[in-house]
């Protein structure tokens, strides 16, 4: 049974005094120190303590959060946050951490490799715990369509780490195209130089096999996937470029600049996906695959369909260094920048950055009509603000997962047509099946390793 909240504080505060020996100071006398009591901090359990990972774990601190658990398999990527935290226990396995915790945490962050954000995420939400976790929200269709639902039927507090969702530039994106500022929007283009920039992609697998550094638990970072051995190609930082772990800069990227065109023209699923991909950097086209590194360079093309008056819509994804032609409204001296999104509407033109940017209008004289526009959305207090009180019992956060996770499928599904380049797939997202191609439907999830369950 699961002890009232009053309850669990009463029972902590009291075992906490007898144990070590101290008094717990009054409210009023903690209100004064500038210091949040404990009875109005919340307790945080998080998996994955370096990279990001780590920066949420951070900031969620400096808001007030207690991590009063953390788990990293790799005890030399978490020593800076295992050295601010020096009272919170530690584990090498989330699934050992929420068993022995679960009592004592109210949520947990994941800021894991992407194949093992699903099993970590349903695992806290499974036991009624809220979650925070890092973009995508899955490695897989399957994933993310299951833990959104399991989040929403546990009715706990969700967010995706996706910080442009909470922007001033995100709200003004929202408030011009809903306003009619550029028109009907029935083209949008989307980009990200990341792919191979910070990852390696077209590569194959490594022959060789380097030991194990002695910080790093190797099984237990493969997770639910087929085991491999070590290799530093994988980890810490390569594991993106890799169907295996990661969803390549669709996923990655994906997440911080598709999620505008969807939030903004209330896109919903696409009904048809397209991909062409290089693997050499040359021509895009079919052609071979390499099945163990995502493409040197992709163009995704996105069909969704009208949403009642508002026409439909093409989205088309680019990355590993194409880009779409600049606007010929562009003044000669300025640039797109190295991941944003354009949009193309009867009336005219809009791009901005990755994150929310702030958005530039084209032409020039439509700033004038923007500045007419009203405010119609509330601003948000912060990304990681919006999270942290609503577990505390405040308003949910506009990210939740209900958004995220079909945002992610959208991302998601252009990694499934990667899988099968100059092939346009007839998505159904209601029956969540390709139509025109059922041998695809075997990639919308990945069969685990014994002992690891969604």
């Amino acid at each position: 049974m699961k002890l009232q909240r009053a309850s669990r504080r009463s029972f902590l505060s009291k075992s906490a005094a007898a144990a070590f020996g101290f008094t717990l100071l009054p409210r009023h006398v903690i209100a004064r120190s500038g210091q949040a009591p404990p009875s109005e901090r919340v307790q945080i359990a998080g998996i994955g303590c370096g990279g990001m990972g780590g920066g949420d774990i951070a900031k969620l601190t400096s808001l007030g959060a207690h991590f009063v658990a953390l788990c990293d398999v790799d005890e030399a990527r978490a020593a800076g946050t295992f050295k601010a935290h020096p009272t919170a226990r530690r584990y090498k396995d989330f699934r050992t951490m929420l068993d022995k915790e679960a009592r004592h945490i109210d949520a947990v962050t994941v800021g894991t490799p992407d194949h093992i954000h699903a099993v970590a995420a349903m695992a806290a939400v499974r036991a009624g715990k809220h979650v925070y976790v890092q973009k995508p929200l899955t490695h897989t269709l399957h994933e993310c369509r299951e833990l959104t639902n399991a989040a929403r039927a546990a009715k706990v507090v969700t967010s995706m780490g996706n910080q442009g969702h909470a922007s001033e530039g995100s709200r003004l994106t929202n408030e011009w195209i809903q306003a009619g500022v550029i028109g009907k929007v029935r083209e949008v283009h989307t980009w990200s130089d990341r792919a191979g920039q910070l990852w390696k992609q077209g590569i194959g697998r490594p022959t060789d096999t380097p030991p194990v550094p002695a910080t790093l638990d190797w099984d237990l970072w493969l997770g639910p996937i087929p085991a491999r051995p070590y290799h530093p190609a994988y980890a810490p930082v390569g594991w993106r470029g890799w169907w295996d772990f990661g969803t390549g800069a669709i996923g990655d990227m994906g997440c911080h600049i598709i999620d505008h065109p969807v939030w903004a023209l209330d896109l919903g699923a696409p009904t048809s996906i397209e991909a062409s991909s290089t693997i050499d950097g040359t021509q895009l086209g079919g052609g071979k695959i390499n099945f163990e590194t995502y493409p040197i360079g992709a163009m995704i093309t996105y069909r969704f369909p009208a949403r009642g008056k508002r026409p439909p819509v093409t989205m088309i994804w680019y990355d590993g260094g194409l880009m779409p032609p600049a606007p010929s409204e562009m003044p000669a001296h300025e640039r797109l920048p190295g991941n944003g999104v354009l949009y193309i509407g009867s009336k005219g033109k809009m791009y901005h950055g990755s994150h929310g940017g702030m958005p530039q209008l084209l032409p020039g004289s439509l700033v004038v009509q923007a500045k007419t526009v009203p405010q119609t959305m509330a601003r948000s207090p912060g990304h990681y603000e919006e999270w942290y009180q609503a577990c505390k019992g405040g308003k949910a956060p506009v990210d939740n997962f209900d958004y995220a996770g079909p945002m992610t499928e959208t991302a998601l599904l252009g990694v499934l047509a990667l899988r099968a380049p100059g092939k346009r797939l007839e998505w159904d997202s209601v029956d969540f099946k390709v139509k025109n191609a059922p041998e695809l439907n075997q990639y919308l999830h990945t069969e685990y390793r014994k002992g690891w369950t969604l």
